[in-house]
């Protein structure tokens, strides 16, 4: 819908509604097409590769359907994955804590999904584990997840200088958590 004000233009982007769900093997084609993004990979480990291939869709989903419960959703919208959260519980002495990752395919960026994505995660994180703190762990060059975090109510905890090293170079790496 476009609307005039002034002598501006003005888009209004429509709400876009998104749910989290397991993932399953049809939503390989959509996986390989929102994940096969640089811009994205250079934010990930590198267990999240570029180019992104069919076979590591295939093994993705079936890892991210092995476990019960399911920690690791597609985020659907219009009936196509296009990105993934997850929630991580650690063991050994981190036993109280769950470390928090996902992304989000690019045409999708700038909509509030993410943020929106984190905060159901978190209630799940909390009603699902016996834990009392999730933690995340961006790049510190990745602005945009330092904002879906904050905005998701994630206090900044600290930053590890060139910690991180990916295609050669090295990056900070910047601890969020939230606190049950």
């Amino acid at each position: 819908m476009i609307s005039f004000r002034s002598k501006f233009l003005y888009l209004k982007i429509p709400h876009m509604d998104f749910k989290l769900r397991p993932w399953n093997e049809a939503d390989l084609s959509s996986l390989v097409k929102y994940a096969n993004n640089p811009n994205i990979a250079k934010n990930m480990t590198n267990a999240f590769p570029h180019p992104y291939t069919e076979e590591a869709g295939k093994n993705f989903i079936a890892f991210a359907t092995k476990d019960d419960p399911i920690h690791i959703f597609a985020i659907e919208v219009n009936g196509e994955a296009v990105g993934g959260i997850g929630i991580h519980p650690q063991g050994d002495i981190q036993c109280k804590n769950a470390e928090l990752g996902y992304w989000l395919g690019e045409p999708f960026w700038g909509h509030g999904i993410a943020t929106k994505a984190v905060r159901q995660m978190l209630d799940f994180a909390f009603e699902t584990y016996d834990i009392t703190r999730v933690f995340a762990r961006p790049f510190g060059t990745n602005i945009a997840s330092q904002r879906v975090l904050e905005k998701a109510g994630f206090q900044f905890e600290g930053r590890f200088e060139k910690t991180l090293f990916k295609n050669g170079e090295f990056f900070d790496e910047l601890f969020y958590s939230v606190r049950r």
